[in-house]
């Protein structure tokens, strides 16, 4: 795995998949039981922006997180849950000891995680590299109810579901290196599905070609006895245009109820503050509807 995420840390994918997610823990915390938090491929904790980006060239590669996290930093006019997001990635750069004017600390999903879950709640973490693994247990050695595991998340999948807590939601969040990720996603969901089928299961998905990303809805929408999925997409730049990632989506099985609301809420506002030009848009619909 040659993947970093540290190159793309608070970009404009990491504001919509760490806004949503944070709706998600939400949802899941609107019912007084624990659950597990289980995160495939978390990469580290946090990721220092400061740090320069330099290539396997020796070029210097431009941060991407000033068009993500910096166009929202300072922003008054955010809806609730958006400023909320906002807030916690404040809270973790005042944390590392970055200035409040600007974001020199960004945080990854299980430290977004980590400041929400409840007594009752556990996270599992997984990630495949080692020194990232080896990072990851060092930042939350003392994080009660938190675990992390040096292993792939697809096997993951099948050796941690399902939990004690009989609740669960995970997050798939892959690199996207392989040519067959999608394929290993779907084979992966397969495997969540018919150990615990009344998982909460969110899979983040990046938009290059409209083509690919609709295929792999449509291939999740027909796996056999899938539950009700919500799709929630944002392009942040039009299909002609010359940007290879022109957005990403989430999809989620067995969402919580009315999350459909909550996601609504702030997908204009993300495109609105992300866009790259006119043909910026976002969508909400549901694959497989809710019976």
């Amino acid at each position: 795995m040659n993947y970093r995420h540290h190159y793309h840390a608070g970009n404009y994918a990491d504001v919509f998949k760490h806004a949503l997610l944070l709706l998600l823990v939400g949802g899941m915390q609107r019912k007084e039981k624990g659950f597990l938090y289980l995160d495939t491929h978390a990469g580290r904790g946090g990721y220092d922006l400061t740090v320069a980006n330099i290539l396997p060239d020796g070029r210097e590669r431009a941060p991407e997180w000033p068009a993500g996290i910096g166009r929202l930093w300072d922003r008054a006019d955010l809806p609730p849950a958006l400023a909320d997001y906002v807030a916690a990635v404040r809270a973790f750069n005042a944390r590392q000891g970055g200035p409040a004017e600007a974001p020199h600390y960004y945080p990854g999903s299980p430290w977004i995680v980590r400041e929400r879950l409840r007594a009752q709640d556990r996270a599992a973490l997984c990630e495949l590299r080692e020194d990232d693994a080896e990072a990851l247990a060092h930042d939350f050695e003392f994080s009660r109810n938190f675990s992390v595991r040096a292993m792939d998340g697809y096997t993951a999948l099948k050796a941690m579901l399902p939990p004690l807590e009989k609740r669960a939601l995970v997050l798939i969040d892959p690199p996207f290196e392989s040519a067959n990720e999608f394929a290993d996603i779907l084979q992966g969901l397969r495997e969540a599905l018919r150990r615990f089928p009344g998982g909460t299961v969110a899979v983040w998905y990046p938009i290059t070609e409209r083509a690919r990303s609709d295929r792999f809805l449509a291939d999740l929408a027909a796996l056999p006895g899938v539950p009700p999925v919500l799709c929630a997409e944002m392009q942040i730049a039009a299909d002609a245009a010359q940007v290879r990632m022109k957005g990403c989506g989430l999809v989620v099985l067995n969402p919580p109820w009315r999350i459909d609301g909550e996601f609504r809420a702030i997908l204009p506002a993300l495109v609105e503050h992300l866009q790259l030009d006119a043909g910026a848009t976002w969508r909400l619909d549901w694959p497989v509807p809710e019976r």
